[in-house]
């Protein structure tokens, strides 16, 4: 969605998206450091009415600013103890095709389609390094639109 807002007088800005209030911004950062917050939480800590606070996350999920609730969990935990960034270079204009087969391989835990030296960033998780092999090399390397991909392995990584 666009909207076109007054910026001053005679002028128009055009934004992307649904306009924020600085209440609506610290909902999301409360959110985002803990998804679990019930409306009450988040009322108080923001100090306004349950109402109201209801009634902005309903909005914020209506207008996809808030996309979903979920939990992070430690991958070596969970038997994830190998993890890369996959880069690929891609065919041009073949970008939707091949975000639908990535999406179908279960070790890709993100996808971003970027500028520069190559067109995919890839997050790839896995049991062991034998998995990442057979990920890059069977499945990647094997979808008609993969021109080249280019691996890093990661020793230790944190999320924010």
């Amino acid at each position: 969605m666009v909207r076109v807002t007054g910026a001053r007088r005679g002028a128009a800005r055009r934004t992307e998206g649904p306009v924020l209030d600085d209440i609506d911004r610290r909902m999301v950062a409360e959110l985002q450091r803990d998804g679990r917050l019930t409306g009450r939480a988040l009322a108080e800590r923001l100090t306004i009415s349950r109402a109201n606070a209801y009634a902005r996350l309903a909005r914020l999920v209506d207008d996809r600013v808030v996309t979903g609730f979920t939990a992070l969990v430690d991958p070596d935990k969970v038997g994830l103890h190998t993890s890369a960034y996959v880069t690929l270079t891609v065919r041009q204009n073949s970008w939707r095709e091949l975000r639908e087969q990535l999406r179908a391989i279960p070790e890709v835990r993100h996808m971003a389609l970027v500028g520069g030296d190559f067109d995919v960033l890839l997050l790839v998780r896995t049991t062991g390094n034998d998995a990442l092999r057979s990920v890059v090399l069977e499945r990647l390397q094997a979808l008609p639109t993969v021109v080249s991909t280019r691996t890093i392995l990661i020793f230790e990584d944190e999320s924010r």
